[in-house]
């Protein structure tokens, strides 16, 4: 629908699309993750959640060059013109990247080091082959023999043996051998990945013990990294011939699966065969023991057709996302207490979930809300007579999902269930493949999504028969259907029977499964239909009211802010003297405290035990204040290439517990909170003097008194 400008044609501001005025995206985040990396360097912080934290650093890292960084490389090699908002050309960000990544990697490397000392006095040891002494090796060499060995193929490099394919992430040893009728020969070991990479092992005083109990039952609390026992017994695998030296090796692949979707008969089997050649995307980065010589370096840069400025050289062992198997070790004393989720009063008693919402709405914040209610609308759902239809996109499902369950539960019930499930979730397309040929078998309606866009909306519908006719009831939250990810991340959800926000619900679905082209929405705000049309429209009305009543003020929640005509539009509010809070967990565009143009804007990140999830969008509108929640960051992706949703708040109280009790405590954060400096650098917030000590998790963990008032 078409919106008038509450500041009419006339309105004119300085340039506010100059590059400088905007922080690179791709050094964003690469902020953001030193800010993860901060975390567990925080001696505050439980030992075993420090080490959560390195392995977090390092899968975000992975993802960002097999994403990011060959994307970048694609640009490079394409000679891309379109510059980003901040106008640096691809070869400068990958400079640039390079240059900021090297500091925080030996950072990385002496908090390990300071992490295995302070394991190693916790009585938890990560042992490598120098370590190990005569009866554990003996033992480790028999484990090799029987569940090693055969899954090892190695594979040779020299005129008659091509080199051998490198998996994605996949950790190898360069092996370089002596024959003595060919001399040096070079050679690569693929590590078996089906096996866990930290073995956990006896101490040297019950090694002997497992000729009769077996490894797992004399274990204690040691570890050794898998490629260590492999490197220990090469022998066995190159009989013959010496074994002069083995260095460990990482390779990192392109894996943005790119689908053609209208040359695509079927799009499931599409992605699945994408997803079969992220393993054969071309090399972007290339990691090595820092002790590996360079002849081995050369052998591996040249065959792997990469730069010198690709390979990064570490002190530590590779691929450290694998550290996350650590959490196996059951010493509660050095992690985080597990937290109890509230239940709000009114969903305490034994009254369906439908009589319920017939009275009122329901919101629940995640985690520190239980999840099981969602569970339970769907599961009821599944089993009420006198609901007829249940709709539900899904996102990222996990494993092992109730929610599915009941969804084919339901199915099993006779109820018509359509679902759609977005098989190009990154990085989860396997298990969304794999549930919806679930689905399908069972006789769910699945759709897979609208062509050229990706569905993030989260919206759940049940109609039901009630004595006055059909109704819809309508779940809508900023995170996924996953129980997994709810116990992690932080989400806002909202049960409603809002008759028109079923009937805009009911309108998205439409448009998903059929051929709807609906572009007016009641109460929604849809990208990519109208979200970004009525959320400029919205930042305008406020500039207009600080204009009249002097009282404009905007509180932004997000992932990420890089939407450069939000941005400017922003600007521009805040020279109109519009007070905003902007609070972005990621990466952020926007250069804060600027004078002359962001002067009035703050942005504060806040990285803690939770994963900040939850999107609202606040607009003060003088004295009726507007508040959105949803799945949508403020990115050209969301905006324009994604089917997204924003639900409002709009019963008072609801929006006090939003604002009050919820938002305004992290934006007070003065623990965890660091705040965003105009040179796109970020520092910790310190308490004023005086000033109590805010952290925001910890404070909607206590904060026990009910969020609704029943």
């Amino acid at each position: 629908m078409a919106i008038e400008s509450p500041l009419g044609s006339s309105s004119t501001y300085p340039d506010l699309y100059s590059p400088e005025l905007y922080i690179n995206r791709e050094l964003s985040w690469l902020q953001f993750n030193l800010r993860v990396l901060e975390e567990a360097l925080d001696p505050k912080r439980p030992l075993f959640e420090r080490i959560k934290f390195l392995s977090i650093f390092s899968s975000n890292l992975d993802e960002f060059f097999m994403i990011r960084v060959s994307g970048l490389r694609d640009q490079l090699l394409a000679g891309a013109l379109e510059a980003p908002a901040d106008g640096m050309t691809p070869a400068e960000q990958l400079a640039a990247i390079r240059l900021r990544l090297q500091p925080q990697l030996e950072r990385y490397d002496e908090a390990w080091s300071g992490i295995i000392e302070e394991l190693t006095d916790e009585g938890v040891q990560i042992l490598l082959l120098e370590d190990l002494k005569k009866k554990q090796r003996k033992l480790l060499r028999k484990y090799f023999e029987s569940e090693i060995f055969p899954a090892l193929t190695p594979l040779a490099f020299d005129p008659s043996h091509p080199f051998p394919h490198i998996s994605n992430l996949s950790v190898n040893l360069a092996v370089v051998l002596r024959d003595p009728r060919l001399g040096e020969r070079f050679a690569r070991v693929k590590v078996p990945h089906m096996l866990p990479r930290l073995l956990r092992i006896p101490s040297e005083e019950r090694a002997e013990a497992f000729e009769t109990l077996g490894l797992a039952e004399v274990a204690a609390n040691n570890f050794v990294w898998i490629e260590e026992v492999v490197h220990d017994n090469l022998d066995l695998l190159f009989p013959g011939v010496e074994v002069v030296d083995a260095y460990p090796f990482r390779v990192t692949r392109d894996a943005d699966v790119e689908i053609e979707e209208d040359e695509a008969a079927d799009l499931l089997t599409a992605v699945s065969e994408g997803l079969e050649m992220r393993q054969f995307g071309s090399a972007v980065r290339l990691e090595i023991d820092a002790s590996t010589p360079d002849h081995i370096r050369d052998i591996l840069i040249a065959n792997l057709d990469l730069a010198p400025y690709q390979v990064f050289a570490t002190e530590g062992p590779l691929g450290m996302a694998d550290l996350m198997d650590l959490m196996v070790v059951d010493r509660p004393d050095l992690k985080e207490p597990p937290i109890q989720p509230r239940l709000p009063p009114v969903l305490q008693t034994d009254e369906s979930i439908f009589s319920i919402m017939q009275r009122r709405d329901v919101l629940l914040y995640h985690p520190y809300d239980s999840f099981t209610p969602v569970v339970d609308f769907i599961r009821e759902a599944a089993r009420d007579p006198q609901v007829v239809t249940i709709k539900q996109t899904l996102y990222r499902i996990g494993a092992n999902s109730p929610i599915v369950d009941a969804l084919l539960e339901a199915r099993e019930k006779h109820k018509q269930v359509a679902v759609l499930v977005e098989l190009k979730a990154r990085f989860d397309e396997t298990t969304n493949i794999e549930w919806a040929r679930a689905l399908e078998e069972a006789g769910v309606h699945v759709v897979y999504g609208v062509m050229g866009l990706k569905t993030h909306a989260k919206l759940s519908m049940v109609v039901r028969r009630d004595p006055d006719g059909l109704r819809r009831y309508v779940h809508m939250s900023s995170g996924n259907y996953n129980v997994g990810t709810s116990r992690i991340y932080t989400d806002i959800g909202l049960f409603t029977t809002d008759p028109d926000i079923g009937a805009d619900v009911s309108d998205v679905f439409n448009s998903l499964t059929g051929y709807s082209r609906q572009d007016d929405y009641r109460k929604l705000l849809v990208a990519p239909n109208t979200m970004r049309e009525e959320l400029e429209w919205r930042i305008e009305r406020e500039i207009a009211i600080h204009e009249t009543l002097g009282t404009g003020h905007l509180a932004f929640k997000m992932n990420a802010l890089i939407d450069r005509d939000i941005i400017a539009q922003l600007y521009a509010a805040s020279q109109a003297g519009v007070k905003i809070d902007l609070q972005v967990r990621g990466i952020c565009a926007l250069r804060p405290g600027v004078p002359g143009v962001s002067d009035n804007i703050t942005v504060t990140s806040i990285v803690g035990r939770y994963l900040e999830h939850a999107r609202v969008y606040y607009f003060g509108n003088g004295d009726d204040p507007e508040i959105f929640v949803g799945s949508a960051d403020l990115m050209p992706r969301n905006l324009n290439r994604r089917v997204e949703v924003l639900y409002p708040v709009e019963n008072p109280d609801m929006q006090r517990i939003v604002m009050e009790k919820i938002f305004k405590v992290h934006l007070a954060d003065n623990v965890q909170a660091r705040y965003l400096r105009a040179d796109g650098t970020y520092k910790r917030r310190q308490p004023a003097k005086g000033e109590p000590l805010v952290n925001s998790q910890i404070r909607m963990i206590e904060q026990r008194d009910p969020w609704l008032i029943a």
